[in-house]
């Protein structure tokens, strides 16, 4: 009984972190280029009734003897899907139609990917550059910060959909300015570090970023200016998915009120 008490705590910390999920996917679900999570379970550990695989008379048993410990999170991954595009009043706004991450130089000097696209530009001692709303630089598709001299108007540069960067020449056509945003992709997007912000880091499980500019395997992105991609949380699928974790959660509950009950019983006995 005792293990059953401990099995069942299992279960609802298991859910607590659940519903503590859910509550974080519907917290986004204006976030944009914010990415759905789920939990994902595991079972613990088995410890066997009867070791041995045979009856009293030395026959074989058809099953073993085995007890169940509880459950785990064995992990929380992030679900990749493409969210729904915003018309977005940023001309400096863009959108990500692919597998693509937009790679960002964060002011610790690190490098991060997202998948947010609401882009402006800041004034740096030689002139311009392209950056996230915190500042974050963004990166071309070698590696190299995005500058601009300081007379570029933001209304005036446009951007092609695999993402080289024009401003209107003397006969104010859209020329090309020899820069092009870079895009980066993972064999396992799934693998990434979270860092908030919408951002990720790399990691050993993520593999390292395929550029999409000289990786001939993978399917290059497209980049929509004046769309900003919003979050992929489905509200409905949220709020049943809490209600399955909450009625899961007092289960668990009962669980242990029934093993507190048959203890009690047990220790009645004595009188």
């Amino acid at each position: 009984m005792v293990r059953s008490l401990w099995t069942a705590a299992s279960g609802m910390i298991a859910q607590q972190n659940n519903v503590d999920t859910i509550a974080n996917n519907l917290a986004n679900v204006n976030t944009t280029g914010y990415k759905t999570e789920v939990a994902e379970f595991k079972s613990l550990l088995y410890q066997d009734i009867q070791a041995k695989t045979t009856s009293a008379n030395g026959e074989n048993k058809p099953v073993p003897a085995q007890v169940g410990l509880g459950v785990r999170n064995s992990a929380i991954n992030s679900i990749f899907s493409q969210g729904n595009f915003y018309d977005s009043s940023n001309d400096l706004a863009f959108a990500i139609s692919g597998d693509g991450f937009f790679g960002i130089k964060a002011a610790d000097g690190g490098t991060y990917y997202t998948r947010n696209g609401d882009f402006h530009l800041a004034t740096m001692p030689n002139g311009l550059a392209l950056t996230t709303s915190d500042g974050s630089l963004v990166l071309d598709t070698k590696g190299k910060e995005i500058t601009f001299s300081k007379d570029i108007v933001s209304s005036k540069i446009t951007i092609t959909g695999d993402g080289q960067i024009c401003y209107p020449d003397k006969s104010n056509n859209p020329a090309p300015m020899g820069m092009q945003i870079g895009l980066w992709q993972f064999n396992n997007p799934s693998g990434l570090t979270k860092t908030g912000s919408t951002q990720f880091q790399e990691s050993p499980a993520s593999g390292t970023p395929l550029n999409e500019s000289t990786d001939k395997n993978v399917i290059k992105s497209e980049i929509r200016q004046g769309y900003l991609e919003g979050s992929n949380v489905q509200v409905a699928d949220e709020m049943v998915n809490m209600i399955v974790a909450q009625r899961a959660y007092e289960l668990n509950s009962k669980a242990i009120q029934a093993s507190d009950e048959m203890m009690q019983q047990a220790n009645n006995l004595r009188r």
